[in-house]
């Protein structure tokens, strides 16, 4: 109990000894698991094509165009598989020092990471959530560290930090109260992206394939209601941008789309700013929006969309649909991020829809200017792409499929946020023991 504490753990002040229950069993943290760092890849040993070799930016943002693969085989401590319990030990403290479920695909773990196997008689949900009480601990260590940018939570310091657990039953009752607040966030985050992805998949079909109008074409039933499906020609014709439906436009992208439009806001005063960092780089939401004195950036209102502009943001797919505002109000953030604003009849959902298509982000990337490793896409080559532009009745149309998408897709990342906040508020007091649960086993009992 709090009696075995080992004498390395004491007086090693609040980093080394966080707070917990008197009457939890407390050991070295290090000794609550089995901890396999990651290997140190060659250049030599990536290829095409393989298994993707999992780093802290493919636990963060998952599987993208950066992710190296490898057809080589290695030892089987560290295949990553989905549901394994992650720990980035090495990085930026505040960004990078985590612990993570990996939820991709099958892949090879990279250095300055650790796959964790809790010991027998751990739960690993509670003691992920053990992992995420001591982030602050773990950044503070690191921070300390720090000497080139990077910070680091060595084996070391795994061994001196102080750990505690209750009874079996306890820590699965902790487990599922803080669980089930994640799997409704995880529940969301999926419908949220399901929502946008058929929004998106709308915008292809209608905007880019053209696909109701080459199926009346070809003889065949567009999939619609007639009401809709007489809205589009029978015919394509030729145009600068191959075929295109009968009687549209083909128009550079500032006529149908405002770049940078104006915004007004007073230097100095307090505004909604959104970090770079926090951009996504999928799904429509940005997090960790805050307040922060207007300086010099980019202003932006609600319905507008954001896109990083620079090197390798860009690559990433930083974009995000401005939904986070009141009305009326003003936000700011990066000068590297474009807004784009859709001009009427277009609806503003169009715009993020054209961020996130192949076709313009090959035509950003390729767009960029500037030395190696920090390379920008100019606001004014957007004059340069060129958009086929739809009659009002389909463009007005798209906007009534779309908008409630968009709409049920905020309201689930807002009640995901909420549901967040509640989470961070109980964790530390669960896990610390602060706040304990009567009688745990009946409470399992009840929950499963």
């Amino acid at each position: 109990m709090a009696g075995d504490v080992p004498a390395a753990l004491e007086n090693r002040g609040w980093l080394y000894h966080p707070d917990y229950a008197d009457d939890w069993v407390h050991r070295p943290l290090y000794s609550l698991a089995q901890w396999v760092n990651g290997l140190a890849f060659r250049d030599i040993q990536f290829t095409p094509s393989g298994m993707p070799v999992i780093k802290i930016a493919e636990i963060k943002g998952g599987i993208s165009g950066q992710t190296r693969f490898t057809q080589q085989t290695f030892d089987e401590s560290v295949r990553v598989r989905a549901g394994d319990l992650l720990f980035s030990w090495s990085g930026q403290p505040e960004t990078s020092i985590d612990a993570f479920w990996w939820r991709g695909p099958e892949g090879w773990l990279n250095q300055h990471v650790f796959r964790v196997t809790p010991a027998d008689g751990i739960d690993p949900t509670f003691f992920y959530y053990l992992l995420r009480y001591l982030r602050p601990n773990f950044v503070g260590i690191a921070r300390n560290k720090q000497t080139t940018g990077l910070g680091h939570v060595t084996k070391r310091d795994l061994e001196n930090i102080e750990a505690a657990y209750p009874e079996l039953p306890e820590q699965r009752a902790i487990a599922h109260i803080l669980g089930t607040l994640d799997d409704k966030i995880e529940l969301n985050r999926r419908m949220s992206e399901t929502l946008e992805a058929m929004a998106r998949a709308l915008f292809k079909s209608w905007f880019v394939d053209f696909d109701p109008v080459r199926a009346k074409a070809e003889g065949r039933d567009p999939g619609l209601p007639q009401p809709l499906a007489d809205l589009f020609p029978a015919r394509l014709i030729d145009s600068e941008l191959g075929e295109i439906p009968e009687e549209w436009e083909v128009a550079p992208l500032p006529e149908v789309v405002d770049v940078n439009p104006t915004r007004a806001l007073r230097k100095g005063v307090v505004a909604p700013y959104l970090d770079m960092a926090n951009m996504p780089t999928h799904g429509h939401s940005a997090d960790d929006v805050v307040g922060r004195e207007f300086g010099s950036g980019m202003r932006f209102i609600s319905g507008d969309t954001l896109v990083a502009r620079i090197t390798p943001c860009l690559e990433n797919g930083k974009t995000a649909f401005v939904d986070f505002l009141q009305d009326g109000q003003v936000g700011w953030g990066s000068t590297e991020y474009i807004v784009l604003r859709p001009k009427s009849p277009l609806p503003e959902e169009y715009a993020y829809c054209l961020a996130r298509s192949a076709g313009f982000r090959e035509f950003a990337i390729l767009s960029r200017t500037g030395s190696s490793g920090r390379q920008r896409v100019p606001a004014e080559s957007l004059a340069h792409f060129q958009v086929a532009v739809p009659p009002r009745p389909i463009a007005e149309a798209f906007g009534r499929a779309v908008k409630p998408r968009f709409a049920r897709a905020s309201a689930a990342v807002r009640e995901s946020r909420t549901l967040a906040a509640l989470r961070d508020a109980l964790l530390p007091k669960l896990i610390s023991g602060e706040l304990r649960i009567e009688d745990a086993e009946k409470f399992i009992g009840r929950a499963v």
